[in-house]
Parts: structure tokens; C-alpha cells; sequence
């Protein structure tokens, strides 16, 4: 037996076997139980394997691992929708299953969050570096790591009503220029009479900050600084909350204007799928353009917690993860589209030139320039009404008074309705009794009713009608000693607080005494504070005015403001330009 048994498994046996009937029948047998055995025997091996492999990436034996995400509400549904299938694979980080829940918070308010140290979430997924670079570079949030990565990008591009887009062909072409000069207010001739520019407030959306940076880059290059202001200073007045009012707001017919406005490519195609009897169309500009980009920030100091923000982040970069989210109109880091962008749905899937990436210091700066130029307005404006206001002005058919006049109405029209402004005039004895300035109208509100008149019309009127006093001399210098004192007196922080003069610039002409050129300047310097800076705008326009540019220009820089002399009066809207401009550098500017 034992022979035989040997035989048998080694293939001796079936080698002696007489009859081919005897070696099938006794040889079937054992062949068929032998692989059985063996691959009973494989199977245990690779399932005890399979067991030990699965479990080592799928151990949950220590519980679960809680990673919190909080992403901004645009890209939370298609990560939200990437961590649902990602729990459901049982990843886990020492023998502890992660576990993802991902909530929605706008970015700016994470940011905020951040700062406080409040925040509560272990992976942050902003809408763009822009808001990281402000966060870092403040302070309170020097301490909140960088990026490690991008979940996706979105380019920021124009848009407008598709029944109305192709009313721009002829009035705009896409581009940052063309906003810059569709929104500036100094350029009423220009574009702006057929285009209305909404914007998103870039201090709450990355998108509009984005298209603030990409519009004042191009503003940069080209020398047209004044422009942008202009642009700011309108754009500032059409701030629309958010990206899902604007779009909804561009398809209202609203006046003789076509609207457009700004956002990102994604919210384009989400609108366009909610609404499809609203469409829009992206206008991509002819620059080229920054994009949202989705960065990646772990905030969580728990090493384990780290470990598994990690392991998300490399799901997040996964195939399956970026087809997710170019399904829902996102595209990938390297700005590859999917069907959601097609050509037929008016996109276009090639990615768009990049304009280059603002560093951490030109992002705080924009914050700044922007939040200065939107502070509220606070001004008296000083109008001269002596004898020499009622020459004629060489060349027109005005006098330096008219003109003047033309002047001031000009730059009210620069102001919002919350500005707060008022007038006095000055020359001699404007009261019978010495004293050399009289107040018109007074500073409050533009939009505020008077004797029953809006303020501004008031002021307004007033300049329309305002007479040069014949015998009158120019007492500039005890005027601006009272205003001066009024307005420092009446500081108001949240605003920026100027004194502006119109004259023909003869200078300070007082024969009866009063303040010299010095004592003037004395009092100025000595009165201003950098840290409630009341500035002084002087503009000039006449024949007379050059003489009077030398102490003009010392009594502006003793304020930390400027002097101008206007050859023409469509320079006014330069200069009230420029005036704004100059809260940039304030409490103090280089003259």
C-alpha cells in the first residue's frame, strides 16, 4: 500500500497501468483530489492575504478618525459628493477609519474665523489664494499655514444676458479696459452711456477681488491710474451681494443700459442650469485672467488628524475626484474642462490666458486701496466770489465765476448720494461785519432734504446763481482758519475729511488785515493731525491763477493735500480724480 500510495502521487503508478480504461479510472480519482486540495489550500493562503492586506488599509478595530472640511458653498456639493465615496472605502490611519464631513462657510468668513482662532475645522478648502495671502498677511493670521495644493480652478471672466450680449458688440470689447472705461465715472462720454457695470464687492467675493487685481494691473500698464479711480469710485455704488443676485440682476431689463458684470466661470454654468430660460454667457477678456483656484490649507495641529488631511487631499487629486468636479463646471488645477464647459453651452473648454499671479503684498495692498477709496466722503468746498471772479475767462463766454461754477457742478456729480458736502463762499465782508466767509449750504449729506430741497440740488442752485461781489477783495486766509477749525472740530473717523477751494488763484488779498501768508501756514501745520487728518484741495482756474501757485501749493502740502491750476474745466474731472487718489497715501503724501 504504501508503495502504491507513492507511486500514485509521483505518476509511477500511472506509468505501469495496463489498459488505458484502469489508468483513467484510478487516475481520475486522484488527479481531481489532489488540485482541489491544493487550490483549497491556495485559497486559504490568499484570503488569510486578502484579510491581512485589507484590513491594514480598512482597520477600523480603534474607531473612527473625524476629519472636518469646511469648503466655500460654490465647491462643497462636488467635494461633499468626493467624501461619500471616499468613507464608504474604509480608509483608515492607525487602525482608525476616516471619517469626512464636509460643511459650507463663505471664505471670508472662515478667514475671519481663522483669525480669531475660532475656526472650527481641520481642512480648509477656500475659493482662492487671495484670501489665504490677505489672511497671512494681517497679523492675527500670520500663523495659518500656506496652501499644500488646489482642488480645482475657475477662471473669472465678464459676463451678460445671452438675449443682450450681442447689444456690447459694438460698444465693448471684452476686456479690462473696457470696464475701466465702461465704469468710469470722470468719463461720461465714453462707453458708460450704453453700459452698466455691476460689480461684486472684493471685500467679501474672491471673484471680485480677483477682477479688481486683474482690472488694476491692466490699469497699471497702461498709465491710466486716474481712470481706475474713477472706475473704483463708480463700481463702489453698484456692488451687488453676491455672485446668484448679480447674474439673476443682469437678465431685469432695467433703463436703456445693457448690464454686465463679473464672476466666475462655475457660477455661469450653475446659474445656467438652474435657470435655463435666464441664460448668461462668459465674456473672457481679451487680457487674459486670474481664476479661483481652490486652495488646499490644513489648519488642524493633531498629527493623526494631519495624517488623514493628507490622505483626503490625495483623494481629492485623484481622477475620479476631478471628473466629480469638472461635472459640476469646475476645472481641474492644470485648467482642463469637461463636457459641463462645452462650446455649445458657450463656454470655451481651451483654458484661458493666465495673467500673472498677484504676490501676498499686492493682495493686502488692493484690500487697502479699496477699503480707503470706499471710505465715505466728508467735504466743504470753499467757493471765491471776489471782484476778480467776474472777469470773463479768455476764450469763452464765461466769467471766472460761471466757470467756476461749472466747476463745482462737475465734481458733484462725482459723489454718491451718502457723500457729505457742503458750501460756503469768501471774499470781504461777506456779513457787512468783517467777517469773509458766508456759509451757503451746509455740510450734510447729499441726498439729505434742506429747506426742501435734496442738499445737492440746493448746492447745485446755488452755483448756478452764486454773483461775484464787485468791491469785494479775496480774505482766502481768515477763510480757511474758520474751516479749518469747523472741520476738525466736526472730524469724523469713517470718513476722509477734506476742504476743497475753488478760486481763480489770485492769492490772499486783505486789506483790511487779517491772517499773512505765514501765519496761515503756521496755523495749518501746527493744527493738523495725522491721525485725524483734515486735508486741503485747491483748484485753480484763470489767468491769474499761476501767480498764486507757490503759496497754493505750500498751503495744500501743510495738510497732506494738493494744488492744481485747470486750463480747461473738463480738467476738474481729473483733479477730483486725483484728489481721490491721494486718500491712498493719506494720513500724509508726498506733495
Amino acid at each position: 500500500m504504501g508503495r502504491h500510495r507513492t507511486d500514485e502521487l509521483d505518476g509511477g503508478y500511472q506509468a505501469q497501468e495496463p489498459t488505458p480504461r484502469k489508468r483513467g479510472n484510478g487516475g481520475g480519482r486522484g488527479k481531481v483530489f489532489v488540485p482541489l486540495a491544493g487550490a483549497v489550500a491556495l485559497a486559504v493562503l490568499l484570503g488569510v492575504a486578502a484579510f491581512v492586506i485589507f484590513n491594514r488599509d480598512h482597520d477600523c478595530s480603534n474607531g473612527k478618525l473625524a476629519l472636518r472640511v469646511v469648503a466655500t458653498p460654490d465647491i462643497q456639493p462636488a467635494i461633499n459628493k468626493i467624501a461619500g465615496n471616499y468613507n464608504k472605502a474604509m480608509h483608515s490611519i492607525d487602525s482608525r477609519c476616516v471619517e469626512v464631513t464636509v460643511a459650507k462657510e463663505a471664505a471670508a468668513r472662515t478667514a475671519n474665523s481663522l483669525a480669531a482662532g475660532k475656526v472650527n475645522a481641520d481642512l480648509w478648502v477656500a475659493d482662492s489664494s487671495l484670501v489665504v495671502s490677505r489672511l497671512r498677511g494681517q497679523a492675527a493670521g500670520a500663523t495659518v499655514p500656506e496652501a499644500t495644493g488646489s482642488v480645482a480652478t475657475s477662471p473669472v471672466v465678464l459676463v451678460a444676458a445671452k438675449a443682450s450680449a450681442a447689444k456690447l458688440a459694438s460698444s465693448l470689447q471684452p476686456s479690462w479696459a473696457g470696464v475701466i472705461a465702461a465704469a468710469n465715472v470722470a468719463n461720461p462720454d465714453g462707453p458708460g452711456k450704453k453700459i452698466r457695470v455691476l460689480a461684486l464687492d472684493p471685500q467679501k467675493n474672491s471673484a471680485g477681488m480677483a477682477a479688481l487685481l486683474a482690472a488694476a494691473g491692466q490699469a497699471q500698464q497702461a498709465g491710466q491710474g486716474k481712470a481706475l479711480v474713477g472706475a473704483l469710485k463708480e463700481l463702489s455704488g453698484q456692488l451687488v451681494a453676491d455672485p446668484t443676485a448679480l447674474l439673476a440682476s443682469l437678465t431685469v431689463k432695467s433703463g436703456s443700459k445693457v448690464p454686465i458684470g463679473v464672476t466666475s466661470e462655475q457660477t455661469i454654468y450653475l446659474h445656467n442650469t438652474k435657470k435655463p430660460d435666464s441664460q448668461v454667457v462668459p465674456l473672457y477678456p481679451a487680457e487674459g485672467t486670474l481664476s479661483l483656484d481652490y486652495p488646499i490649507v490644513i489648519v488642524t495641529k493633531d498629527p493623526a488628524i494631519q495624517k488623514a488631511a493628507t490622505a483626503f487631499q490625495q483623494e481629492l487629486g485623484t481622477e475620479s475626484a476631478h471628473r466629480t468636479l469638472r461635472d459640476q463646471g469646475f476645472r481641474t488645477p492644470d485648467g482642463k474642462a469637461g463636457d459641463a464647459l462645452s462650446k455649445d453651452k458657450g463656454f470655451n473648454p481651451a483654458k484661458p490666458e493666465a495673467l500673472p499671479a498677484p504676490d501676498d503684498k499686492t493682495v493686502v495692498s488692493m484690500a487697502q486701496t479699496w477699503s480707503r477709496l470706499n471710505l465715505g466722503t466728508r467735504l466743504l468746498t470753499l467757493v471765491d466770489v471776489s471782484g476778480t471772479m467776474a472777469l470773463p475767462v479768455p476764450g469763452t463766454k464765461l466769467t471766472r465765476m460761471q466757470a467756476i461754477g461749472k466747476i463745482a457742478v462737475e465734481g458733484l456729480g462725482l459723489f454718491p448720494a451718502d457723500a457729505e458736502i457742503g458750501v460756503w463762499t469768501f471774499s470781504t465782508h461777506l456779513d457787512g461785519q468783517g467777517k469773509d466767509w458766508r456759509e451757503l449750504v451746509s455740510v450734510g449729506p447729499l441726498s439729505e432734504t434742506v429747506n426742501g430741497v435734496l442738499r445737492k440740488e440746493a448746492m447745485a442752485k446755488q452755483f448756478a446763481t452764486v454773483q461775484a461781489k464787485p468791491t469785494g477783495d479775496t480774505g482766502l486766509n481768515d477763510t480757511l482758519k474758520a474751516a479749518y477749525a469747523d472741520m476738525t472740530k466736526s472730524y469724523q473717523e469713517d470718513k476722509i475729511n477734506t476742504i476743497v477751494v475753488l478760486t481763480d488763484g489770485a492769492g490772499n488779498d486783505d486789506p483790511d488785515g487779517g491772517l499773512s501768508n505765514k501765519q496761515i501756514l503756521n496755523y495749518l501745520k501746527k493744527t493738523y493731525n495725522p491721525k485725524r487728518p483734515v486735508s486741503i484741495l485747491l483748484i485753480a482756474f484763470g489767468p491769474d491763477a499761476p501767480k498764486g501757485k507757490q503759496q497754493m501749493d505750500a498751503v495744500a502740502q501743510a495738510t497732506g493735500g494738493e494744488a492744481y491750476i485747470a486750463k480747461n474745466v473738463l480738467q476738474v474731472r481729473d483733479f477730483f480724480l486725483q484728489g481721490m487718489q491721494r486718500r491712498l497715501c493719506a494720513p500724509r503724501c508726498d506733495g
